[in-house]
C-alpha cells in the first residue's frame, strides 16, 4: 500500500466508525437526557455499579476470546484457507459457550458479596444475582465480534454498531420512563440480547453455525485461551479498578457522586471514541499483519498517531470549550457541577490518543504477559492517586488522577516500545503533538475566563486554528 493510499485506508474507516460513533453520541444525547430526567443522579450512579460489576464478571470469565480470537482467525483468513477457517470458527464459538456458563456461575455466585463491597445501606444483592443472563450473552457477543473483525468484515461491523444504538434507544426510554430504577436491571439484560442477536445475525450470515462435532474442537483452543489468560487478568484489573473506584465514591461519598463521576467519564471517553474505535477495528488487524517488521510496524503506528491525533484534537477543542452547553444539552441542570472536572479529563484523551496505537504493539506480537504487567501498572497507578485526589479535591480531584494517570501510561508505553520492538516517534507526530496539545492547553486555560464573550471568542478562534491546522495536514497526507 503506498504511503497515500495508506493515509487515505486509515482516513476512511476512521471517518466510517468515527461517523458511526458521531451517530452514537447523537443517540447517547437523546438517550441520556431522558435517562438523567428519568433517574436522577442517583439513579445514574446505580446503573453505573451495576455495569461495572457486569463488566467485571465477562472480563473473569471470557477467557480473553474478543482479543486472542482476532489474532488466530485474522491469521487463517489471510491465508485463505476457507476450509480451515470454519474449522476454527467452531472452536471459538465452542469456547465461547464455556466462557459464557462460566460467567453466569460466577454472576450468582458474588452477588452477596458484590452487594457487601459497594453498598452501605439496602440489599442489592438480587440486582446482581439477575444480572446472569446479560453476563453469559456479552461472551456469546465477544467471541463474534472478534471473528468480524478477524475477517475484516468492517462495513458490517459499523452497521451492527448503529443497530446497536438504536436498539439502546428504542429499549431504555420507554422501560426508564415507566419503571424509573426498576427497569435498570431489565434494560441491561434487554440490551446485552438485542446486541448479541444483532452480532450473530451478521456472523452467522458469513460463517454459518455448526453445532456437530463441536464438544470434540475444544481441545484445539487451548493455545488461544492460554494466550487469552493474560488478557483476561489485564481485563480484570481494569474493570475491577473502575469498580473499586466507584465503591470508594458511593462508601466515602455519595451514590450521586457515582452518578456524576460515571457521567464525566462517559462523555469524555465516548466523545473521543469517535477515533477509538477505529483503532481496535481496522488498526489492529493491519498492525498484526506486519508485527515482525519493525519498519513496517512503526510506518503503520506512526500513521496511525499522525490522522488520529488530527482528528480528534479540533474535536476535544470544541468538546472542551462547548461543555457548559453540552452538560444541561445532555443531561440536566443537576449536572452542571461536573462541567469543570469534565473538562479537565478531556485533557487526558490527548495523551490517550497518541498511547493506544503504540500500546497496541504489544498485543499485535502476542505478548501478553508484557501486556499485563502495563495494564496493570496503570490501573494501580489510576486506583491509588484518584483515592488520594478525591480525598483531597473531591470529583475535581477524579479528573486530576485521570490526567496523571494517561501521562504516567504514555510514558511508561512510550519507553517500553522504544525498548522492547526499536519503536521510534517519527517527527511528523512530535510536531502535530505540539501543535495541537498546545492548543488544548490554551483552551483548557480558556475556562478560567469569566467574562463571557472573552471566553466564546477565544475558543473560537482556537478551535478555528485546530481545524485549519488538521485539514491542511490532512489535505498534504491524503
Amino acid at each position: 500500500m503506498s504511503d497515500n493510499n495508506s493515509y487515505r485506508h486509515i482516513l476512511k474507516y476512521t471517518g466510517v466508525f468515527g461517523s458511526v460513533q458521531g451517530l452514537n453520541v447523537l443517540v447517547s444525547l437523546v438517550r441520556n437526557k431522558f435517562v438523567a430526567l428519568f433517574l436522577g443522579p442517583a439513579g445514574m450512579g446505580l446503573v453505573s455499579l451495576l455495569n461495572t460489576a457486569m463488566s467485571f464478571i465477562s472480563q473473569t470469565t471470557n477467557l480473553g476470546i474478543a482479543t486472542s480470537a482476532v489474532r488466530h482467525v485474522s491469521e487463517l483468513y489471510d491465508n485463505g484457507d476457507e476450509k480451515q477457517l470454519a474449522h476454527y470458527i467452531k472452536v471459538v464459538r465452542a469456547w465461547c459457550v464455556v466462557a459464557a456458563l462460566l460467567g453466569m456461575t460466577l454472576c450468582f455466585m458474588s452477588a452477596p458479596l458484590l452487594d457487601l463491597l459497594s453498598f452501605s445501606w439496602g440489599n442489592h444483592t438480587l440486582h446482581y444475582f439477575l444480572l446472569a443472563p446479560a453476563v453469559s450473552m456479552i461472551a456469546v457477543t465477544g467471541g463474534e465480534t472478534a471473528i468480524l473483525k478477524a475477517t475484516q468484515r468492517l462495513s458490517s461491523l459499523a452497521i451492527l454498531q448503529t443497530w446497536t444504538m438504536v436498539a439502546s434507544l428504542l429499549i431504555s426510554l420507554p422501560l426508564y420512563y415507566f419503571y424509573g430504577e426498576s427497569a435498570i436491571v431489565p434494560v441491561m439484560t434487554l440490551m446485552a440480547l438485542a446486541t448479541m442477536l444483532l452480532t450473530i445475525s451478521y456472523s452467522y450470515h458469513y460463517y454459518p453455525l455448526r453445532v456437530k462435532g463441536m464438544w470434540s474442537v475444544l481441545g484445539e483452543g487451548i493455545p488461544m485461551v492460554k494466550l487469552g489468560l493474560a488478557f483476561i487478568m489485564a481485563g480484570v484489573v481494569g474493570s475491577a479498578s473502575e469498580m473499586l473506584i466507584r465503591f470508594i465514591l458511593n462508601v466515602h461519598g455519595s451514590l450521586e457522586d457515582v452518578g456524576f463521576y460515571n457521567a464525566a467519564y462517559m462523555m469524555t471517553v465516548t466523545y473521543a471514541g469517535m477515533v477509538f474505535s477505529a483503532i481496535d477495528s481496522d488498526f489492529f488487524p493491519r498492525l498484526s499483519a506486519v508485527n515482525q517488521d519493525v519498519q513496517a510496524s512503526n510506518e503503520v503506528v506512526n500513521r496511525q498517531l499522525e490522522m488520529s491525533l488530527l482528528m480528534v484534537a479540533p474535536m476535544l477543542v470544541a468538546f472542551i470549550i462547548g461543555l457548559p452547553l453540552l452538560i444541561p444539552l445532555l443531561f440536566s441542570n443537576e449536572f452542571l457541577p461536573i462541567v469543570a472536572m469534565t473538562q479537565l479529563s478531556a485533557m487526558a484523551m490527548y495523551m490517550k490518543v497518541l498511547t493506544l496505537p503504540v500500546a497496541y504493539l504489544t498485543l499485535a506480537r502476542g505478548r501478553s504477559k508484557a501486556y499485563l504487567i502495563l495494564e496493570t501498572s496503570y490501573f494501580v497507578f489510576f486506583v491509588l492517586v484518584s483515592w488520594g485526589c478525591y480525598e483531597h479535591w473531591g470529583l475535581y480531584g477524579m479528573a486530576v488522577a485521570l490526567v496523571a494517570a494517561h501521562v504516567f501510561d504514555l510514558i511508561m508505553i512510550h519507553l517500553f516500545a522504544r525498548w522492547q520492538y526499536s519503536y521510534k516517534i517519527s517527527r511528523p507526530v512530535i510536531l502535530f503533538s505540539v501543535v495541537q496539545v498546545g492548543l488544548g492547553v490554551l483552551a483548557f486555560a480558556t475556562t478560567f475566563i469569566k467574562e463571557p464573550l472573552t471566553y466564546w471568542v477565544s475558543g473560537s478562534v482556537l478551535l478555528i486554528i485546530s481545524i485549519v491546522f488538521s485539514l491542511n495536514q490532512i489535505r498534504r497526507k491524503v
